[in-house]
């Protein structure tokens, strides 16, 4: 008997052993979209951190502006008012009233080109003490 259930132990194990083994290949597949997962997953990702999130900034603000005092609002509001005036007012003696014409302009240790390409009017902004550039291209409509 002893015999017999060895045998057929032996059996099974040969029988397994020769069956057709199946696998799949092993793929690995980002959740993250900052290393090249799903774009959709960013904001289940964002809003997970956020919640875990144990240490706050006691620094921050809400960003709403309802802990802010109504009188520093409008002293903040009116600073914005003056300020986008006296930009119009500097942008309107330096260029004229009818913008930006083609041509070279220096303002202190500024120097903007105006040209007209294909694209539109592009502007280059040039810093003289720095060397900084900035090109900005303004659409024809």
């Amino acid at each position: 008997m002893k015999k017999l259930y060895s045998f057929a132990v032996l059996l099974v194990l040969f029988v397994l052993s020769h069956s057709q083994v199946m696998a799949q290949d092993f793929v690995y597949e980002p959740k993250n979209p900052a290393f090249g997962g799903n774009p959709f997953n960013y904001q289940w990702l964002q809003s997970s951190a956020q919640s875990q999130d144990k240490l706050k900034d006691p620094n921050a603000t809400t960003g709403t502006g309802a802990n802010q005092d109504p009188l520093k609002q409008f002293q903040e509001s009116l600073n914005r008012q003056i300020l986008s005036q006296l930009s119009r007012q500097l942008v309107s003696s330096q260029f004229g009233d009818d913008g930006l014409a083609p041509g070279k302009y220096v303002i202190g240790t500024y120097q903007i080109d105006v040209t007209e390409g294909t694209n539109g009017i592009s502007v280059v902004i040039v810093d003289q003490s720095t060397g900084n550039q900035t090109t900005v291209t303004i659409p024809y409509f």
